[in-house]
């Protein structure tokens, strides 16, 4: 009878971690320093400890051969060319970049950030071990590609995985000043083609969850109502706080800044954002109903924006009202379509919208006042 507790074989498992362990080779022991070899494979699975532990027992019995090979005497051996001798890196190792890419890009982001990157350099460790970060060679990017993609990584996620790794390391070498290449860089990636692409709501689904909003009329409803006339990104709505709102001057607007429990995506994202119609129509009744700083306590508090969850639930709604394909995110694509369709200049839409510029022009001066801003927004209600 097979002992499924028992552990994969050369594993062992330690406060629910799964470590390598092999006796080193009797013949072999006066190249170690120790009698057997422990490293953590770092996983709770029994399933990815086995391929881990697998790989590695593999790796050292081919060294293990090549040891006892050059033991052996070799025919005409004074005609060899001597192998310069192996020299040992000196530079940081995956483990301590990724440390050093925290410690500096890492400050004043979310949990997310580290979790996802710790994530990817975890593939990279599981698949190829660690090693100092000149010791992995482009052969090893081939290899941690396919070694994910028999993992069952999508092709969308393939790429972020690389996009990660390559991050931390190139981070490291320009900031000690290294010379040493990025072999993850220039490995050959799949075409994205399996992600789903976006698209807007259509004028009919739009006005339909338009109309459910004002029936409904709660908080949930209040966040969908301020994206679909403002365009904002759902973190940037969720996590928008009292003070961002401004309704006695003569243009109501809102203020869309970063905040402890909400970065923006990008520098283009601060701006001002008149309201109209449904946006208008959130702000009132969150301002006549919110009792304490965050517009939207559900999703926001001191130290995070669950926009994650929030784009949860307001998608199960909007496909019930809307259509199947309907997502929250769609009505920011709708809002660039009904700008366009009443003939807004396309900076000014960036500009709305917080899109990166695309010319350098574009960086040039104060942009749109709110007057001209207002002047286009006010089309949208024709």
């Amino acid at each position: 009878m097979v002992d499924k507790n028992r552990s994969p074989k050369y594993t062992y498992l330690k406060d629910g971690i799964y470590y390598f362990s092999r006796l080193v080779p009797h013949d072999l022991k006066d190249h170690y320093s120790k009698p057997r070899i422990v490293q953590s494979l770092r996983t709770s699975s029994s399933v990815y400890a086995k391929r881990a532990a697998t790989v590695l027992s593999a790796k050292l019995d081919d060294y293990w051969l090549g040891l006892r090979l050059n033991r052996q005497d070799v025919p005409a051996s004074h005609l060899l060319v001597k192998a310069k001798e192996a020299k040992s890196s000196d530079l940081p190792n995956i483990e301590e970049a990724l440390e050093i890419y925290f410690s500096v890009i890492g400050k004043g982001r979310q949990k997310l950030f580290f979790t996802t990157a710790r994530r990817y350099v975890g593939y990279l460790i599981q698949c190829l071990g660690i090693r100092p970060i000149d010791e992995y060679s482009s052969k090893d990017a081939t290899i941690l590609r396919e070694w994910l993609v028999n993992k069952g990584l999508s092709k969308s996620s393939l790429r972020r995985a690389f996009s990660s790794i390559k991050a931390v390391i190139n981070f490291v070498i320009l900031e000690h000043g290294l010379t040493c290449q990025n072999p993850f860089t220039k490995v050959y990636l799949p075409n994205n083609d399996d992600a789903k692409k976006r698209h807007a709501i259509t004028e009919a689904n739009r006005l339909k969850i338009q109309r459910h909003c004002l029936k409904t009329d709660d908080d949930i409803r209040w966040l969908v109502s301020l994206i679909m006339d403002s365009g904002m990104r759902l973190s940037e709505a969720a996590g928008l706080m009292n003070s961002d709102i401004y309704l006695d001057n003569g243009i109501p607007y809102i203020t869309v800044k970063p905040h402890p429990h909400r970065r923006l995506k990008t520098a283009s994202s601060q701006r001002k954002i008149p309201l109209i119609g449904m946006s208008l129509w959130a702000v009132n009744r969150l301002k006549s109903h919110s009792t304490g700083a965050y517009c939207f306590p559900r999703y926001a508090s001191k130290h995070r924006c669950h926009a994650n969850s929030a784009s949860a639930a307001l998608n199960k709604w909007i496909k019930t009202v809307g259509g199947q394909d309907d997502v929250i995110h769609g009505l920011r694509h709708s809002f660039r379509d009904r700008l366009r369709a009443v003939e807004a200049p396309t900076d000014l839409i960036d500009q709305l919208g917080g899109w990166s510029m695309r010319t350098v022009g574009q960086g040039y001066g104060d942009g749109y006042s709110l007057d001209i801003l207002m002047k286009y927004m006010k089309k949208l209600e024709q």
